[in-house]
């Protein structure tokens, strides 16, 4: 037997299992720098509306201005071309890649184009807007594409006209390779956050596994000492129980003594098959619920031989396994009390699933009976209706148990 060999408690074991885990700052500091960049996202694309009214605005007005003549319509073109391309940067909702390629490229060259026709507008904000929300917002090769076109837009047109200074295009160009940097910067922080927030996840799972697996392995040591100590000795109370009465049988000893003998064999009998449901939880083996109230019911009017009706009410749903199991143990209890200190003519258990939780009846009828103190005991060494109402208020539930005028009546809730 390994009864009396030192092992680890469950508590412990689940302390070591999750040692490792990320303590709650660390969880919290990831999701802060997560929210920061997601607001400065959500601010470069707010910024971006501002920014088209500028150009809009300022292109309308600006020389020459926007007409179907020769020297307006590039014009309108252009401001058409940069009002449509916005919309890839400001995204408003989610559209393949090359949709959003397409669009930035069309801010990219428009912005270019209105920029060498009206020179000192704002237009080149443009090309800036699309290079950063391409870092932001595409993969690295469609990202490039759009980069080119702003570098392409912003110099083709001054080199092959009449626009700004040769020294000028080299340092504006250079706006578009910043604002490229920038949002592949905060786009690879973006992606660090989020692989660390997977890992992150992933380790956590492993730690609960970790636990859940050092649980079992505690649940299967205590069944296996309790299958070594206690189902072991009440299997040899029962045999010797079974082999005196079977002597008793045969010495003629007197009715009361025989009577006694088959109680205890009963009760023996009964324990044993609770020890072995109780190892089978531990092992992890389908708890019983309130479908097995039927065959608990049938079971308690053939052994008891007192009718015992069972009513369901309502439409069944399904219940947590701590619902389910305390429904069982409570009734069990109940009428194992009602077999032991009750006088009963016949008992009714009723099921009743209301719309906020669950309501278990367990009453019986008869002529007399125990005294509510008595009942409330639950005979030597069970729970009682002390353990049942401990049971219910674990679940948020509550429990009521009270004699009746013909009997006793024990009343389950528990919460939905």
């Amino acid at each position: 037997m390994t009864a009396g060999l030192a092992r680890p408690t469950l508590a412990a074991m689940r302390h070591d299992a999750g040692s490792y885990a990320l303590d709650a700052p660390t969880r919290s500091g990831l999701a802060r720098d997560r929210g920061r960049q997601e607001t400065t996202l959500q601010v470069f694309k707010v910024l971006t509306l501002p920014a088209l009214a500028l150009m809009e605005i300022t292109g309308i007005n600006g020389t020459p201005a926007p007409n179907l003549s020769e020297t307006g319509l590039p014009v309108t073109f252009a401001l058409i071309g940069i009002a449509v391309g916005t919309l890839g940067a400001v995204h408003p909702v989610r559209v393949p890649a090359f949709v959003t390629t397409i669009l930035l490229v069309t801010l990219a060259l428009s912005s270019g184009a209105l920029f060498s026709l009206q020179p000192f507008g704002p237009a080149i904000c443009g090309a800036f807007l699309a290079a950063g929300a391409a870092s932001l917002q595409l993969p690295r090769r469609n990202s490039a594409v759009v980069l080119l076109a702003a570098l392409l837009g912003l110099t083709v047109p001054q080199i092959t006209g009449d626009g700004h200074p040769l020294e000028i295009l080299v340092m504006v160009s250079g706006g578009p390779i910043a604002f490229y940097a920038m949002g592949e910067v905060a786009q690879r922080s973006l992606r660090g956050q989020e692989l660390a927030s997977r890992l992150l996840a992933e380790l956590e799972e492993s730690q609960q596994a970790r636990a859940d697996a050092a649980a079992l392995a505690e649940r299967q040591r205590l069944a296996r000492e309790m299958h070594d100590v206690l189902a072991h000795s009440l299997s040899g109370l029962v045999v010797q129980l079974e082999a005196a009465r079977l002597l008793a049988r045969r010495q003629g000893t007197d009715p009361e003594t025989s009577a006694a003998l088959e109680r205890a064999l009963h009760l023996g009998k009964s324990g044993l098959d609770e020890a072995r449901r109780a190892i089978g939880m531990l092992r992890g083996d389908e708890l019983p619920g309130p479908e097995t109230l039927a065959a608990l019911v049938g079971e308690f009017e053939r052994d008891a031989r007192v009718p015992c009706s069972f009513d369901v009410d309502g439409t069944e749903r399904e219940l947590s396994t701590s619902a389910r199991l305390t429904l069982y143990r409570v009734a069990q209890e109940a009428l194992t009390n009602v077999r032991r200190h009750a006088i009963a003519e016949s008992v009714a258990v009723q099921l009743a699933y209301e719309p906020a939780g669950t309501r278990l009846t367990v009453e019986d009828f008869g002529s007399g009976g125990a005294s509510a103190a008595d009942m409330s005991r639950g005979g030597e060494g069970g729970y009682g209706i002390t353990g049942m109402r401990e049971r219910a208020e674990l679940l948020g539930g509550r429990l009521g148990a009270c004699p009746t005028e013909r009997g006793f009546r024990v009343e389950l809730w528990v919460p939905a």
